[in-house]
């Protein structure tokens, strides 16, 4: 790798719903702590500030109490779907990437109707594996690529890409797949799965802390292990001895031998979504909980190696020990529900739209299980980070999306795909 310069649990009938519902804290059937290989010895970083940061955002008069969320049905795609991405390319088009594998082009409402891509021989899918993620190039279609994350037949991840097909732009050559990233899972649980590019250019993936319940390993804060974290390589610079990807000189960890370069936050559970703000560029995360809290961790676009706690904290509440922990190294979300209000964020984006403006500068994110969705503000004081209900839909919500113009949709595992109206109450 090179340098580049400078408490309502109401699970659907099938088996994709045990992907998204993360915040419970039994390990998965097939795995066994006692066959958990010894971690290595943890790194240390110099501890950021326990103060959650403040996002760069310009102020904004989102109130979440006025606003009134709708859901509009969209499309219906084949499949379970866990991630949609956005080509920007004046086509409008969306990608809906499912859990079997396959990825969808829909267009104004209409899905095509064969896949662009097809995974399905490659991957293992159900319970929480399966094509968790895709990105689209910043570039497409000049540069013809996009990126996923996936759970291959070993159960382990991969992230990799492929290529538009020479002469027919509906489809990527399935033929041709250059991977990037192997990881390897200890667990059958808490992969992340999120594959999303920064303003700065640079792939953003996330990595759930390898399973089981409660971090057995210690992944979260081990900087020795790319579990747990929030990786950030450039694809554009690859390294020349093995052109995979390039290490951004400025990761926090980058040049350390006891951390690897490609971290650029730790101590996460189940970073499920993660999006940027196109206006502010902050990165805004749903983290998974365990047993009690969900949590919403923003990092401004100026800072990097920030730990958010897990497993020592979950949420705002000291875990492990369960009282009396040593907080801190651990930098605080803006926001957290208890499983009185759900059981597994879905984290969402900052609206920077249009189409309706008293959504402008508002966070929205959702609960799988209660159905719920949520916003803050973006840019608010302690008082407006309190979630407050917008709207309600059924449970199942997997992800949210954005397209080109900046408008929100959500996907479910019925195979649904809405967009997100608002009104004032």
């Amino acid at each position: 790798m090179g340098a580049r310069p400078g408490r309502d649990r109401r699970w659907l009938a099938v088996a994709a719903a045990a992907l998204i519902a993360t915040g419970c804290s039994s390990p998965a059937p097939s795995a066994s702590p006692s066959v958990v290989p010894a971690s290595p010895p943890a790194a240390t970083a110099p501890p950021p500030s326990a103060t959650a940061p403040a996002p760069t955002a310009p102020e904004n008069t989102f109130v979440a109490a006025n606003v009134r969320v709708s859901l509009q049905p969209y499309a219906k795609v084949p499949g379970s779907p866990l991630a949609i991405a956005a080509t920007n390319d004046g086509s409008g088009r969306l990608l809906v990437a499912t859990q079997e594998g396959l990825i969808w082009a829909v267009t104004n409402g209409v899905t095509a109707d064969h896949p662009m891509l097809d995974l399905s021989a490659r991957i293992t899918s159900g319970g929480e594996r399966g094509l968790l993620g895709i990105a689209v190039h910043p570039a497409f279609p000049t540069d013809p690529r996009i990126f996923v994350d996936y759970t291959d037949r070993d159960g382990n991840t991969v992230v990799s890409s492929f290529r538009l097909a020479t002469g027919d732009p509906t489809r990527f050559d399935p033929s041709i797949e250059n991977v990037i990233l192997r990881q390897e899972q200890p667990f059958a649980n808490h992969n992340g799965g999120a594959v999303v590019f920064g303003p700065d250019g640079d792939l953003y993936i996330t990595f759930g802390d390898g399973g089981s319940g409660g971090d057995p390993q210690g992944n979260g804060q081990n900087l020795g292990t790319l579990l747990g974290k929030i990786l950030r390589i450039d694809i554009d610079h690859p390294d020349p001895a093995d052109g995979t990807y390039g290490i951004p000189s400025d990761n926090p960890f980058a040049g350390r031998n006891d951390a690897r370069p490609e971290i650029w936050l730790y101590g996460l559970r189940n970073p499920w979504r993660i999006s940027f703000d196109r206006r502010a560029r902050d990165l805004w995360i749903g983290d998974v909980g365990q047993d009690r809290w969900e949590e919403v961790d923003v990092v401004p676009g100026d800072q990097s190696g920030l730990n958010f706690g897990w497993n020592v904290m979950e949420g705002n509440h000291c875990f492990q020990p369960p009282d009396g922990c040593d907080q801190s190294a651990s930098v605080h979300p803006v926001a957290e529900y208890g499983h009185d209000e759900g059981c597994t964020i879905i984290g969402g984006y900052v609206y920077r739209g249009a189409a309706d403006p008293i959504l402008q500068g508002g966070y929205l994110f959702a609960d799988y299980c209660s159905g719920t969705i949520f916003a803050i503000a973006a840019n608010g004081s302690t008082a407006q980070r309190l979630p407050v209900a917008v709207g309600q839909t059924k449970d199942g919500v997997s992800a949210f999306g954005e397209d080109a113009a900046g408008e929100l949709y959500v996907a479910n595992l019925d195979g649904t795909i809405s967009r997100v109206t608002a009104a004032s109450r």
